[in-house]
């Protein structure tokens, strides 16, 4: 609201004061706080204490992203995780966060067939795994299926820019939206918000264009690589914390460093061991 006329929203941007907390985050709270200029915040999630870690920290959203592929089982990219292999992760997330917004990533090829295949698959992360929405991929060509899913009362979460579940379509991991492509990013911003998606990610986007998308669309943003114009930001949470090494991507900021910390922690527990010292006597019966 604003200062002048409580019965005026402030308007976007304006640096309004903080709503009163509340005891789930939901798709108008989002809404919201994109009116009071008011930044979101989703890191991803895979498993109970994580997940209940980012809650008690206020984190807004937590996505059980099909980047589990790659950063929990192992594999060299997002494509190969299954329905059944994020549905378990989704329900411990899910089972954890008590205020947190919790967002089920649909992998790749459970939703790209046709707008039923989409829906099917979207129940059963809400009913298998308690997801309170989901996140699909692609811009205007995704809007059937995002119109089906929003009809069949399923939260939406759009995802453009760089989509990794079509890496290989797009060559690589490339910034998109430069040049006359940014007028087809704004085309399928617009698309999904008109198909009923709640919110969007965007992802690898220069900053000029992702903010004015932010400032044409009535849902909010969701950044990542996409500059600091954005409703919000998301991060994949071992490489924000440190839990991965090696290179990172030019967006990743590390506020943490739990490899180092674990690494410490592994080779004390190891030398204890091996010197006898542990367990001692206050550790035995």
């Amino acid at each position: 609201m604003s200062e002048n006329n409580p019965e005026v929203a402030a308007p976007y941007g304006s640096g309004a004061s903080k709503a009163a907390p509340v005891k789930r985050v939901r798709t108008h709270h989002l809404r919201e706080m994109k009116a009071r200029g008011e930044r979101i915040t989703m890191l991803t999630a895979y498993d109970m204490y994580t997940a209940a870690t980012f809650d008690e920290a206020g984190i807004d959203m937590l996505l059980i992203g099909d980047s589990a592929s790659n950063n929990v089982l192992g594999n060299e990219t997002s494509l190969p995780i299954t329905v059944d292999e994020l549905i378990p992760l989704t329900r411990a997330v899910a089972g954890s966060a008590k205020r947190a917004m919790v967002v089920a990533d649909l992998p790749f090829g459970s939703y790209q067939a046709s707008p039923e295949q989409g829906y099917l698959t979207a129940v059963r992360f809400m009913k298998e795994a308690g997801a309170h929405c989901v996140k699909l991929e692609g811009g205007a060509e995704m809007a059937p299926v995002i119109a089906k899913l929003t009809q069949g009362g399923i939260p939406v979460v759009a995802h453009i820019g760089f989509t990794p579940q079509s890496e290989h379509a797009l060559g690589g991991y490339r910034v998109q939206g430069r040049g006359e492509t940014a007028a087809r990013l704004r085309r399928d911003a617009l698309a999904i918000q008109e198909a009923g998606a709640f919110a969007v990610v965007m992802e690898m986007v220069p900053a000029d264009v992702a903010g004015e998308i932010t400032r044409e669309l009535t849902i909010p943003t969701i950044g990542i690589g996409a500059g600091n114009q954005c409703d919000g930001q998301v991060l994949v949470w071992q490489d924000a914390f440190g839990l991965r090494t090696g290179k990172m991507a030019r967006f990743v900021k590390q506020y943490a460093d739990v490899h180092g910390a674990l690494l410490e922690g592994a080779k004390a527990y190891a030398d204890d061991v091996r010197s006898g010292s542990f367990p001692g006597p206050e550790h035995s019966f």
